[in-house]
């Protein structure tokens, strides 16, 4: 460890190399602020056929291929607004233009001069050649991110339209790249799939939405095969804020793509979108109005996930899972859609209060020893007032919160960390336990790991999935295992869907597992062994 830590170079050393294998990092670059590279670690020699003190002085973005360029200029110049970089994917600039992730921080300590700490790591699935730098969650952030610096500067709205493209039938695996090239050409907007065969677009920084109109017969240009021209369906959306504030404004289009993502343009257009957001802010009342009536009627339900030992198979905790009566929000309102539409209305608290509340009601069905996860969103936890009525919900039913967990959710960013930190320290001073969800999916997770008190991690189901196939990924988990263990964290992996994924976990140091293999959603029932967390000599088997 002690020359790894030598080899970053001496601003926060240990802080940089714990980043460093977070990430399973293969390259690590250090920049001034302007992007000129002052510090540079790893495998440079094996990527670029360059030494790491070849790079010196040169802008980061020639390790970028060409075509991604733009995009990350756009996310660097977003660095030090947002303080870190998600993990985007990228081609190096090598001759094969390999698919790579990479992450950033804002180091602005007291003392030194500020910095951009770059991690380049090889992506934790396949990514495919030319795949967009940018995927749904990034979009969002910088739109989130656009809006936020417009309204400071009283101007409007940078992305002023939308786009949205459906193609029936098969989508070809290289179809994305391809929309890209043809973006790229009219002026550097950006797709990114949402779902199979269902793309939005989003202009560049401070450019308009090209005109789409002519997409079709380029992509059939560029693929004659495929016969595109015809399959494709293009729509365009207006952004004008309306009565929004600006993170409203952000929560409505990730509700919007949320929307298309799972019932394309016709769901779009039936949740009162065609007239864009302005469009939409007039019914926003009246929505507000249907799910807070959902709530206070409790139309919804809960299902219950069990989370087992993955030493010997035995139950430990079940997560509550969000199930809302069909037709509530329509025919497309999954949970998803619920929870996106009660963070865009501002009645997250309420939903997690409601939910807290049927946990609660379900504990008596509880073994000894046993306990129930809820769900708890960053909006919630950095709440005062939230906490207070969490407080008086905890305090009208002492045993029933005796036997529950809380679960962060990264749905939402956590701005005021000490406000959030004081609620889940009140939590766990009355023995309710915090696990941080869906560990490795974004970079805030590292963030939260450092500041807040934390007793589980649930690993993302993406990354167990991965380890599967690549010895690289398997040493990901291995590293996230030891960052939880070093801040006292036991570790929960999700998907684990079959025995092997169980096998592979136990021994890459996780605790326990949730999957389909160890029980799927339903009643609280009693716990049953599994014969690939059993002990050997157990032939015990779930049902």
């Amino acid at each position: 460890m002690q020359s790894a830590i030598h080899s970053i170079g001496h601003l926060g050393a240990m802080e940089r190399y714990v980043a460093f294998a977070f990430a399973a990092a293969e390259m690590l670059v250090e920049t001034d602020c302007h992007g000129h590279i002052i510090v540079a670690t790893g495998a440079f020699r094996a990527r670029l056929n360059l030494p790491p003190e070849a790079v010196l002085g040169m802008p980061v973005s020639d390790l970028i291929a060409l075509k991604d360029r733009g995009a990350f200029h756009t996310a660097l110049a977003m660095l030090p607004v947002r303080g870190r970089l998600e993990p985007s994917a990228i081609a190096l600039s090598d001759d094969n233009a390999t698919p790579f992730v990479v992450s950033g921080l804002y180091l602005d300590m007291p003392g030194h001069p500020r910095r951009l700490c770059l991690s380049f790591a090889p992506p934790p699935v396949p990514i495919a050649p030319g795949a967009t730098p940018c995927g749904p969650a990034a979009m969002l952030r910088d739109v989130e991110g656009r809006i936020r610096r417009a309204a400071a500067d009283r101007r409007a709205l940078p992305p002023d339209r939308l786009g949205l493209i459906e193609i029936s039938g098969a989508t070809p695996d290289t179809l994305l790249p391809h929309i890209n090239r043809v973006l790229e050409r009219d002026g550097g907007a950006l797709a990114t799939e949402v779902a199979p065969g269902r793309f939005s677009v989003m202009p560049g920084e401070g450019a308009k939405l090209p005109d789409l109109s002519g997409l079709g017969d380029a992509l059939d240009a560029m693929m004659p095969s495929q016969g595109l021209r015809n399959a494709l369906r293009i729509d365009t959306l207006p952004l004008s804020m309306g009565g929004l504030s600006p993170v409203q404004s952000a929560r409505a289009i990730r509700y919007c793509l949320s929307v298309f993502a799972s019932g394309g343009s016709k769901a779009v257009y039936e949740e009162g979108f065609g007239a864009g957001l302005a469009g939409f802010v007039e019914d926003v009342a009246m929505r507000s109005q249907t799910l807070r009536r959902a709530l206070e009627g409790r139309n919804f339900s809960l299902e219950f996930q069990p989370i087992c030992a993955l030493g010997d198979g035995r139950l430990h905790h079940y997560e509550a899972l969000l199930r809302p009566q069909k037709g509530i929000l329509g025919p497309n309102g999954g949970p998803a859609e619920f929870v996106n539409l009660a963070e865009m209305v501002g009645l997250t608290e309420e939903l997690d209060l409601a939910v807290l509340e049927q946990a609660m009601q379900a504990t008596p069905q509880l073994n000894a020893g046993e306990h129930i996860a809820v769900n708890i969103s960053g909006l919630s936890m950095q709440s005062p007032a939230f906490r207070s009525r969490l407080r008086a919900a905890l305090d009208s039913s002492p045993r029933a919160a005796a036997r529950l967990m809380v679960e962060l959710t990264e749905s939402a960013e956590i701005e005021h960390e000490a406000a959030a930190r004081d609620t889940m320290q009140e939590l766990r001073g009355r023995g309710v336990p915090i696990c941080l969800d869906d560990f490795g999916a974004g970079a805030a997770a590292f963030r939260y790991l450092k500041s807040f008190p934390i007793d589980y991690v649930k690993v993302d189901g993406s990354f167990v999935a991965a380890a599967m196939q690549q010895e690289r990924d398997r040493s990901f988990i291995a590293a996230m295992v030891d960052l939880s263990l070093a801040v006292g964290a036991k570790v929960i992996a999700e998907c684990i869907e079959t025995a092997e994924h169980a096998s592979l976990m136990k021994r890459l140091g996780a605790d326990y597992g949730q999957g389909w293999h160890l029980g799927r959603p339903g009643a609280i029932r009693p716990p049953r062994p599994v014969l690939a967390c059993r002990p050997q000599g157990v032939k015990e088997e779930w049902a």
